[in-house]
């Protein structure tokens, strides 16, 4: 009993990492930089799976340089591989670990295309595409759809694969 309304209780620790994505979405990019750093030294190397890789996940898409938003999104990718269904279902319900892969393989896919690294690009790009198997048929399932075969277009014309505004879709894990 005791660990169902644990399970149940709020998780502080996503909600405080969600009060920083809001706050970057706001536009304060530098201030959710800082806070989401303060959450990651919190958190740990070592710590929770969930809270790493949504932390990473979000960090991601406060940075300024190419190479450190793929550091973050490798470090979301890390941690997602450690979280078990088991963790990712006491937060989410009916979410499997498996949904995560192909928005965290369609953002790697961006970074490596935005560094230039177009053949690292279509490794991620084709696990993100696999993966798509496991998202649901609902608005986010084919968001990120789309937004693989938008990338997926890209790279086969040699376009940039992340014009202006282009972002993957982040998937609140």
């Amino acid at each position: 009993m005791a660990e169902r309304q644990e399970q149940a209780a709020p998780d502080a620790v996503m909600t405080r990492i969600g009060q920083v994505v809001m706050l970057h979405h706001a536009g304060d990019r530098e201030e959710a930089r800082q806070r989401f750093l303060s959450l990651w030294a919190e958190i740990g190397e070592d710590g929770d799976p969930l809270h790493r890789c949504t932390l990473a996940h979000y960090m991601a898409d406060a940075q300024d340089d190419p190479a450190d938003e793929l550091a973050w999104d490798l470090r979301a990718l890390t941690a997602a591989e450690e979280l078990t269904d088991d963790r990712l279902a006491a937060h989410e319900g009916t979410l499997a670990v498996r949904a995560l892969y192909p928005s965290l393989h369609l953002n790697l896919a961006a970074d490596y295309v935005k560094l230039g690294h177009r053949d690292a690009a279509r490794t991620h790009l084709g696990r993100a595409r696999a993966a798509s198997e496991s998202l649901a048929d609902d608005g986010y399932g084919n968001g990120v759809r789309a937004a693989i075969g938008r990338l997926e277009t890209r790279l086969r014309e040699g376009g940039p694969g992340d014009g202006p505004g282009w972002r993957p879709p982040r998937q609140r894990p």
